[in-house]
């Protein structure tokens, strides 16, 4: 495979919002749904892909650095033994000594440090290799919120260049990973393929938070609508419903939509709380002014002192 910082255009000592700079640059400009037909383009898309796995994860890119991994996160061969000249009979290489004793100590100590390849004491490690598990694959998926909340199918591209239907569970939280069985990068020898680890990002929405499994909504309302009571539209995850406000409401009385909230697998849905707020014309009023200087005046009452504000202890 190819050098890593050479397919995102980056110097070895980049950082890491540099690499992710970079990678995005590419991404964008060479995504498979923005080239449908351009089979060189998808194949770079898999190349910078591939390239930004492995320089994003930190102790991947620390490992590829010392030259312990290759450009596909595979186990580099361990340097093999090599003979050394003279010695009576000219020796195995093993360079401690050539008798069947200190063959036996080595291949004991060797075995014991669970070296995961068959070892020759002719220096050919690679002879008889033991089947390994592949290296773990990792993906980001962004999704928005109401897809959080309801769950959703996003298609991913693997390193192998495979597109893979994702099925998100509703309920996903921002940050979880999700873990696709022998779908990350092949084995060696035989072995099973490695996992593919996708973490959840959840983007914020510019009215809707989670609390636990309700989502949580805050509505402005009229004067009128809060003294006289009325029906309003509001949006939720599902779509728009027709919201019931009783006559009085005050700023802060939350309302609940039941069944409106954050889905689970297997369980009931939350509900959405809806906060209303009583909001007053951007203008002043004359006519509204005049009508509260009157209504107050036969009507007083504190609300201050009704929430405990006044009290000398204040």
């Amino acid at each position: 495979m190819e050098d890593p910082y050479k397919v995102l255009g980056v110097a070895k000592d980049a950082s890491a919002d540099q690499i992710k700079s970079a990678y995005r640059k590419l991404a964008r400009g060479l995504h498979p749904d923005l080239h449908p037909d351009d089979k060189q383009a998808e194949d770079r898309f898999k190349r910078v892909s591939a390239a930004y796995d492995l320089l994003s994860d930190p102790a991947k890119k620390a490992r590829f650095d010392a030259g312990e991994i290759d450009a596909s996160g595979a186990e580099r061969p361990k340097a093999r033994q090599r003979s050394h000249a003279g010695g009576a009979g000219g020796g195995f290489g093993f360079g401690f000594g050539d008798n069947a004793q200190d063959i036996f100590d080595e291949l004991i100590k060797r075995r014991n440090r669970g070296r995961s390849r068959a070892w020759s004491p002719f220096g050919d490690e690679d002879a008889g290799a033991a089947p390994a598990q592949g290296a773990d694959a990792q993906f980001s998926l962004r999704i928005d919120f109401a897809e959080a909340a309801l769950g959703a199918t996003k298609r991913i591209t693997l390193p192998s260049g495979k597109n893979l239907d994702v099925k998100v569970p509703p309920g996903a939280k921002d940050g979880s990973v999700l873990r696709l069985k022998g779908q990350g990068n092949p084995g060696r020898g035989g072995g099973p393929a490695g996992d593919a680890l996708i973490e959840i990002h959840v983007d914020a929405h510019p009215f809707f938070t989670r609390e636990g499994d309700n989502v949580k909504l805050t509505v402005p309302v009229t004067l009128g609508e809060a003294v006289l009571g009325g029906k309003i539209t509001v949006p939720t995850v599902d779509g728009r419903v027709t919201l019931t406000i009783p006559p009085g409401a005050n700023s802060g009385t939350t309302l609940r939509l039941k069944g409106k909230g954050v889905g689970h697998s297997g369980k009931s849905r939350g509900d959405q709380l809806v906060t209303l707020q009583v909001t007053l014309p951007d203008r002043a009023n004359d006519e509204l002014a005049n009508f509260l200087k009157t209504w107050e005046s036969r009507n007083p009452y504190d609300v201050r002192k009704r929430a405990g504000l006044e009290r000398d202890d204040n």
